[in-house]
């Protein structure tokens, strides 16, 4: 049947695959009228037709789980509604452990499954062989079942989809190539096509292998690389059992699915074949890629020796075929901050089937809504950096990205392939210092350090993974009680810089944060970007600079997420530019109860409390150079950010480790800034806040100034949520919370119990050295008219793998409450 190409439209989605005909789908279900869907082949071409359509419900955080079973529930009920089967069949699923780390990373997660409202339960040895009667049981410590997973058919998925959404009356089109995307004062116009032009202020790109290129088309970073990805499926197997659940063994790094009286088994080999480095052919639609036999062979003959059956199983099928994969194995969804009303939703690495159901609904609520349906910061597209979207750097991470998905996920895992790509000035110091480098946004920065004595008997320093105490736990224990006791530093220069100048500055910036930032020159302000529901945009400082100029500092994370809410937030008539300065100057936070007193051995500068107190910042000479020395913590002690031009940072450096060592300066990493600021009770965006979490509960109010002065450009954004909340009183509140048993450890997403009952989950964990027992920070529910004092009274429990560790719980931080410390 042809289908005419209209001219215009109210949404364009390029790509037919599962991904783009779910957000028709859930376009449709929300009311929208003329939405085009718009594929250059036909539907499922490209990855969808070849999945193995498995749907696993646990996912990293408990909104993505939601998404997940809802998933599963929609290819329910989509046979119903469109009377097209889905192929779905909730069969459960068994995953293996054969080693005990491995164990207690299944035991984590059952713990956790269990606050995301997913059923869950750790398996004997012998109970996984009731499960899958067809497992060699050598090697095996145990497993976890979860019922509730299943199984679909994707093209069958994807055509009912497609019918749905014809059903709401959005229209389909195959075999129309969209050639170009066409824009006007950074908003998004329409699409040219290879037939003619069609206007439409939204489009989505849900592309899939072709979405880099895609974006590549109005500069918009979508970076995802494909890879080759391997199963084979077996003749008929007389004696295999029916109904099987997927059985998963990471440590053998393969899966196997029952199918129709055949078994799949597939793989997430270490590692990986990237594809298509040279370009994707344009022909390609249901194509193969070439077997690979002797890639696929390892994995193959584990899987014999693990399901003994399949020795003499006839192979019916080699598959290989491409999908693509992003540099950290999350999908990238939401409107991209290159250009207005450009949303994307792609790279969802090997899981599309799983999260197409919930991906599409929550961006179809996003693009109505005008703002995302809940926390979806972990696939937020505006997490990525520009230089991701690098073919080279996407090629050598694509062949780690893959097999990392089967690899133990043990806290602090860092990447080891792109690596070395940003660096700070004084890298090359840090490095002789024994430094072990983590990354993050490419940033390469020190995690922790060897000892000297190590560094003297030639230790080099590396990880050695595990979910107990890793070989570097009494490196950061001795830095800890550096910051608590002595003088520490840290290099901060990863911190992303912005400075905001003009005559409207100040009133942009008072419409923009929730604190008060009409203070004198030299002032520094805590604050939170609020949006409209009082959930938690971005945190970070804001430094008064001069009457008409202010420096933003935020994390690196977050770099490109709060550059994006800033510059769409300055009004277009308003006198006030944006400049990212954040290469332009390193930062070396000397922290510690003697800092004040080493930094003034050094600067004839007067830093008394008086004359330069707590929240301060003003500029100080240093060794041959100067130095803006901010007065601010993130680690809860007294101390100073010292800005430094980056070219004179290395100087700086030297100055103060000549001079350190006759007072015990001690360089720490960010294991140790990450403890100590939980020890604090500071938060973290994307832990303990997000854009859901309202900044009243998050026990931030503090931090807000309802009352001053509105702008030009009205009050600040997300005043009136405050107000109601403060008036309602929070439903939920952040408490911190200390292990009394020493011997534990936390990570995060631990469950919370309550008097018994489950009630939350840890948002950030680690080991408080100073203060004996690991400590972490979670939301508890509060009944109305309930002070929040009583919180504290109530007994409370933190699930551990599997076992309840009684603790503390506060609602002021568990150390140095009265912030007396940092103030001194």
């Amino acid at each position: 049947m042809t289908t005419t190409l209209p001219s215009e439209a109210s949404i364009i989605i390029i790509g037919g695959g599962v991904i783009g005909c779910s957000l028709a789908y859930h376009l449709g279900e929300l009311g929208q009228k003329d939405v085009l869907l718009l594929e250059r082949k036909q539907l499922t071409s490209g990855t969808t037709w070849h999945a193995a359509g498995l749907v696993a419900q646990l996912r990293a955080t408990r909104n993505l789980t939601q998404l997940a079973k809802y998933s599963a529930d929609l290819y329910t009920t989509l046979e119903a509604k469109t009377e097209l089967a889905t192929g779905y069949r909730q069969t459960g699923s068994v995953s293996l452990a054969l080693t005990k780390e491995r164990l207690e990373e299944l035991q984590r997660n059952a713990a956790m499954a269990s606050i995301f409202g997913v059923e869950a339960e750790m398996l004997s040895p012998a109970e996984c062989l009731k499960l899958y009667p067809h497992l060699n049981l050598e090697g095996v410590e145990g497993g976890v079942h979860v019922p509730g997973d299943g199984q679909a058919d994707p093209v069958n998925v994807t055509m009912a989809l497609a019918k749905g959404a014809r059903m709401a009356g959005v229209q389909i089109v195959e075999q129309v190539k969209v050639t170009g995307i066409t824009q006007t004062d950074g908003r998004v116009t329409g699409v040219t096509t290879e037939q003619h032009p069609v206007r439409a202020p939204i489009v989505v790109n849900c592309a899939g292998m072709w979405a880099r290129e895609v974006g590549q088309m109005v500069s918009v970073n979508v970076p995802l690389h494909a890879a080759e990805h391997f199963y084979v499926v077996t003749e008929p197997l007389a004696d295999l059992a029916k109904d099987l659940p997927t059985l998963r063994v990471p440590d053998e790094e393969a899966y196997f699915k029952e199918d129709a009286g055949k078994l799949l088994i597939g793989a997430f080999e270490k590692t990986a074949k990237p594809w298509g480095m040279d370009g994707i052919p344009e022909s390609f639609c249901f194509d193969e890629l070439p077997e690979d036999l002797d890639h696929f062979t390892p994995i193959l003959e584990k899987a014999i020796a693990r399901i003994p059956m399949l020795e003499s199983a006839g192979i019916a099928t080699f598959f290989n075929g491409p999908e693509s994969f992003t540099p950290d194995d999350r999908y990238l969804l939401g409107e991209a901050p290159e250009l207005k009303n450009f949303y994307v939703a792609a790279g969802f690495n090997s899981i599309g089937i799983q999260s197409a159901g919930g991906a599409g609904k929550a961006l179809a609520e996003w693009i109505v809504g005008g703002h995302p349906p809940f926390d979806l910061w972990d696939v937020d597209i505006r997490r990525m950096t520009s230089f991701q979207s690098n073919k080279t750097y996407l090629f050598n991470r694509t062949k780690e990205s893959l097999g990392l998905l089967y690899q133990d996920h043990f806290p602090y895992r860092q990447y080891e392939t792109s690596r070395g790509i940003r660096k700070s000035p004084l890298h090359a110091r840090l490095q002789e210092l024994g430094a072990c480098f983590g990354e993050v946004a490419g940033w390469e920065r020190p995690n922790w350090f060897l000892s000297k004595e190590e560094r003297e008997a030639g230790k080099s320093p590396a990880y050695d993974y595990s979910w107990g105490r890793q070989n570097w736990f009494a490196n950061a224990a001795a830095e800890h009680h550096a910051v608590r006791n002595g003088l520490a530093f840290f290099d901060l220069s990863s911190f992303a810089k912005f400075r905001v100048e003009g005559q409207d500055a100040e009133a942009v910036l008072q419409h923009i944060c929730a604190n008060d930032i009409d203070v004198e020159p030299g002032r520094i302000v805590y604050t939170q970007w609020l949006n409209e529901r009082g959930g938690i945009e971005a945190d970070l400082t804001v430094t008064r600079l001069s009457e008409r100029a202010f420096l933003i500092v935020t994390a690196p994370g977050v770099h490109q997420r709060d550059w994006n809410w800033l510059t769409r937030h300055i009004p277009e008539d308003a006198h006030c530019i944006a400049t990212d300065v954040t290469s332009g100057e390193a930062v070396i936070a000397l922290m510690g109860p003697k800092s004040r007193d080493f930094l003034q051995s050094l600067t004839p500068d007067n830093l008394s409390n008086d004359a330069f107190p707590f929240a301060t910042a003003r500029a100080i000479e240093l060794g041959m150079a100067n130095a803006r020395a901010h007065r601010i913590t993130y680690v809860g002690e007294l101390g100073y950010e010292l800005y430094v031009s980056a070219d004179m940072a290395l100087h700086i450096l030297d100055t103060l480790l000549e001079a350190g060592q006759n007072w015990g300066l001690t360089p720490a990493g960010m294991h140790v800034l990450d403890a100590c600021r939980i020890e604090k009770g500071y938060r973290h965006f994307g832990h303990d806040i997000s854009d859901e979490d309202h900044v009243i509960d998050a026990g931030l109010s503090f931090a807000v100034k309802t009352d001053k002065a509105e702008t030009p450009y009205g009050p600040f954004i997300g005043r009136e949520a405050v107000l109601r909340v403060k008036t309602e009183g929070p439903k939920t509140r952040l408490l911190h919370f200390q292990l009394h048993d020493p011997d534990p450890l936390l990570f995060h997403n631990e469950p919370i119990y309550c008097d018994g009952k489950q009630v939350g989950y840890l948002t950030s964990g680690s080991y408080g050295h100073a203060l004996g027992a690991a400590v972490g920070m979670g939301y508890v529910p509060r009944a109305p008219g309930e002070k929040l004092a009583e919180l504290e009274n109530k007994t409370y429990e933190i699930d551990v793998a599997g076992k309840r560790i009684e603790a503390t719980a506060s609602i002021k931080p568990l150390y140095d409450p009265q912030s007396a410390r940092v103030r001194a």
